[in-house]
């Protein structure tokens, strides 16, 4: 039996969803759970149809003006919502964060988002850090000794593949509790 899992994150014009911000990338990188490698990878430019603010483009880099001709979410909501639909488990450092700016896009475009078991390697990993707070990516990355350059972070390709370095390294150090549904599946499947 194979499960799949998958790794995701995206870059947004700002921090508010729900004021109307837009994801401007989207990478979604889809992993055999038992064999750790690559089985699918998405990764897609988002033209969002509003101003990047400054703050956001300082973070991840991406002017507006290198999203001309690049589709709307509502171009790619079916190919997004197809990679999560087949996954046993998504992924995501601050799923929070990522999943409302999903919903806000999936909402417009009158889909809804697959149900799928989540897995939250920020909220999940107040372990990693000696004073206990939330890691960020690069600190989750340090304490499980996964490489991490801090020039590429904030692409969401690469902040996804560190993500998954990490969660399979720490998986096999037995650091995390599966959720409930993705542990059912485990079971069956051994």
């Amino acid at each position: 039996m194979t499960l799949l899992v998958t790794g995701f994150d995206t870059e947004t014009t700002g921090l508010e969803a729900e004021k109307g911000d837009k994801v401007v990338e989207v990478a979604l990188l889809t992993y055999d759970f038992y064999t750790r490698k690559l089985v699918d990878k998405y990764v897609q430019r988002v033209d969002p149809e509003r101003p990047i603010t400054a703050k956001a483009q300082e973070v991840h880099g991406i002017a507006y003006s290198d999203l001309v001709g690049m589709p709307k979410f509502r171009d790619i909501a079916h190919e997004v919502e197809s990679r999560f639909a087949k996954s046993d488990l998504v992924i995501a450092h601050n799923i929070a964060f990522d999943i409302e700016f999903l919903y806000h896009e999936f909402q417009a475009c009158k889909i809804a988002l697959p149900d799928v078991d989540g897995f939250d390697t920020m909220s999940e990993s107040r372990w990693a850090c000696a004073d206990g707070k939330y890691p960020r990516l690069e600190e989750l990355c340090f304490a499980l000794n996964v490489p991490f350059d801090a020039s590429a972070a904030h692409a969401a390709e690469y902040d996804v593949e560190r993500m998954m370095a990490a969660w399979f390294e720490g998986m096999k150090r037995g650091v995390w509790t599966m959720p409930e549904g993705f542990a059912e599946k485990l079971k069956v499947a051994a």
